[in-house]
């Protein structure tokens, strides 16, 4: 196989049939859009990301003296028993907490677990989008065409030139 300079090709499904420079000019332009947007949507997810687990690194750095190999253990699983100093009973525990639906549905951390339910399926329909776009921008650059070939680079180059300096924002 080698790239063709041809003004004539099919991209991705029959009804986008080009035939001719105005066809091809306007295909590289929504090829080139495609591309931007999809490096829009890595941008994306870094920031949504950043909100639902923080902005700190997932890798330490081993030069820290914090870094361990181990994360420390979750709250939950910390002991959370309280002694009482007359007879050393339990006053209360995990079970006995989970027992009282009273104020359970409003407090803030059931408020925060739906946030970051909804933050974790937005992040997830930003996958699938950006993991289709880009199987569909492979198969436009499989026509071997080096117009649509140029229109994926240039949108790349492009996106990421607008899209990253964003990321200092966050």
């Amino acid at each position: 196989m080698h790239f063709e300079a041809s003004s004539s090709v099919t991209l991705l499904f029959d009804f986008w049939d080009v035939h001719g420079p105005a066809g091809m000019v306007l295909s590289v332009f929504v090829v080139l859009m495609f591309t931007l947007f999809y490096e829009l949507l890595k941008v994306l997810k870094v920031e949504l990301s950043d909100r639902l687990h923080g902005p700190a690194s997932p890798f330490p750095s081993p030069f820290t003296p914090q870094a361990t190999c181990f994360p420390p253990p979750p709250p939950c699983l910390l002991p959370q028993l309280e002694y009482h100093e007359s007879n050393s009973a339990i006053v209360s525990s995990p079970s006995e907490s989970s027992l009282n639906p009273s104020d359970s549905a409003n407090t803030p951390a059931a408020n925060t677990n739906w946030k970051r339910w909804l933050l974790h399926g937005l992040q997830t329909l930003l996958h699938t989008t950006q993991v289709t776009l880009g199987y569909l921008l492979m198969l436009c650059v499989m026509t071997y065409n080096i117009w649509i070939f140029l229109g994926v680079i240039m949108g790349s180059v492009l996106g990421y030139f607008l899209a990253f300096p964003l990321l200092s924002k966050v």
